[in-house]
């Protein structure tokens, strides 16, 4: 029996701290996942609360035989989906250029080992890559940041999205291939 599983357990039978150790566990994770895909803080915050909430809500339904992160992540997956078809994003087509926001969503990731110089090459280098990110059709950049953020498998990500395993392999491609011609890069 996993550590998730335990948790999910003891907060079924009432164990609110056990809840709070599942929050603390994948708070992060979830929020870069969120931020990325929806290119905005506050909304991530916000999308974070609700899920943890369905989560907590839905507990009841969580099978030991699926991974407690594939299956929290899905909750997420569904989330996006429903914001995305309220806000009713335009279709894009894949050959043509989408423009950028504005707005960027900068990592709070710690990183205690890179000189002052590289840490500066870094922050640039990941700024063009989430404005970059930011071009790419949602559906497309939530796998991307599926696979390469929160480093999914493949085949967890097909159970997250319910899609064969090759059209995720396929579509986290052409995500790469969108942000490469976005960067300039050959």
């Amino acid at each position: 029996m996993t550590e998730d599983t335990k948790l999910v357990e003891r907060a079924l039978k009432g164990d609110r701290k056990a809840f709070e150790m599942i929050v603390l566990r994948y708070q992060q994770p979830l929020l870069n996942y969120l931020g990325r895909t929806t290119g905005e803080r506050e909304t991530a915050l916000d999308f974070a609360q609700d899920i943890f909430l369905k989560a907590y809500s839905s507990l009841g339904s969580y099978r030991p035989t699926w991974k407690f992160s594939t299956w929290l992540f899905t909750i997420a997956s569904n989330h996006m989906i429903d914001h995305w078809r309220k806000k009713k994003l335009p279709l894009v087509s894949l050959d043509q250029p989408v423009d950028a926001g504005d707005g960027s969503l900068t990592p709070q990731v710690p990183d205690p080992g890179p000189s002052v110089v590289r840490k500066l090459e870094l922050t640039e280098m990941r700024s063009r890559i989430e404005r970059a990110l930011e071009s790419v059709p949602g559906p497309l950049r939530e796998l991307f940041v599926l696979r390469h953020v929160n480093e999914f498998s493949y085949e967890e990500i097909a159970d997250i999205k319910g899609l064969p395993v090759g059209t995720v392999k396929n579509r986290v491609f052409q995500a790469k291939e969108m942000l490469r011609r976005r960067m300039g890069e050959p």
